[in-house]
């Protein structure tokens, strides 16, 4: 697809230097019905169910303004996903940030709109709790796989005696809401200290692969991938990618990093491993730009997306 038929790509920066402009994720129209196109990108600036260091609810306007920098082409892959797919910014989804119930029904509709209009969602955050919503709004025919990038497994059962909804608990609901298989699911950097040792159970007991950063390390980078293409197969599958699974010489700016993490480059390359699975959607969660003194961590999320956006053009087109 040519510039000239579609009119759903990055402003020229000949035209508009990268400095210039509104702000939209990757300079893209920002429009408002997702008929429109094909791969629609969300923000979500909410971090209802951060439970230490908030302020990913700012994470969505930071990865817009660093993503600026994003260019057309991949290196690697030489993927261009503007020209695969109509792409635009679709703006926010509401929120409510003193009620957790009433943002997550909030969120699920806004999805649900994205899902009946056919576009594929691929999301900035805002903390991982918001990942629940959003497979609530878009996982229609059955529950999905899932490549879970994260320092954490986010399968704990409760927070504060008894809340169930934080953004350590999403994946543990989604399970039990029979939006998440847990059999093709896998999860890629769990480390960090522990309150107990059954802290890590759920994910394991459910039948999860839980790759920590000991095993990561032992296996390389093509044998995650090759372990991660294992576990999704074929069927229908999510990216949920956390910054804080990088090491936070990488993305400090996140509200629990944990160090001893994998590189940038790792990660894209991992990404970049995926390309022909049957991806439905994709998240970027919990950049924390008060933490963030660079920008750098905003810049790693704008980068990331653009990683995820390009196996998910891919997807598109392989189906089609």
């Amino acid at each position: 697809m040519s510039d000239q038929d579609n009119k759903f790509v990055p402003i020229d920066s000949e035209l508009v230097p990268r400095y210039g402009g509104i702000p939209t994720f990757m300079r893209l129209p920002y429009i408002t019905d997702p008929s429109l196109v094909d791969i629609a990108l969300i923000g979500v600036p909410w971090d209802g169910g951060t439970t230490n260091r908030a302020g990913a609810r700012h994470g969505p306007r930071e990865i817009r303004n660093m993503s600026s920098f994003i260019r057309r082409i991949n290196p690697s892959s030489l993927i261009n996903p503007f020209n695969l797919c109509k792409v635009a910014d679709l703006g926010d989804t509401g929120v409510n940030p003193i009620d957790i119930m009433e943002s997550m029904g909030i969120i699920e509709k806004f999805f649900n709109g994205v899902h009946a209009a056919g576009a594929v969602p691929l999301s900035a955050g805002g903390d991982h709790l918001m990942t629940l919503p959003v497979m609530r709004g878009i996982v229609k025919d059955g529950p999905v796989g899932m490549v879970h990038f994260d320092a954490h497994n986010d399968t704990s059962d409760d927070y504060f005696g008894g809340h169930k909804y934080t953004h350590g608990t999403p994946f543990r609901r989604a399970v039990e809401e029979g939006l998440l298989d847990p059999k093709r699911t896998i999860q890629i950097g769990i480390r960090g200290t522990m309150y107990s040792e059954e802290d890590w159970n759920y994910s394991y007991e459910s039948g999860m692969r839980v790759i920590t950063m000991d095993e990561y390390f032992d296996m390389g980078v093509d044998g995650v991938i090759a372990e991660a293409r294992k576990v999704v197969g074929d069927a229908p599958t999510y990216i949920s990618f956390d910054v804080d699974g990088l090491d936070p010489v990488y993305a400090p700016g996140t509200g629990t990093p944990e160090v001893g993490g994998y590189s940038t480059y790792e990660a894209q390359r991992m990404i970049r491993g995926l390309k022909g699975l049957n991806l439905i959607g994709g998240d970027v969660v919990e950049v924390s730009p008060p933490f963030d003194q660079t920008g750098n961590t905003a810049l790693v999320g704008a980068n990331i997306m653009y990683e995820i956006l390009c196996v998910l053009a891919d997807s598109l087109v392989a189906r089609c």
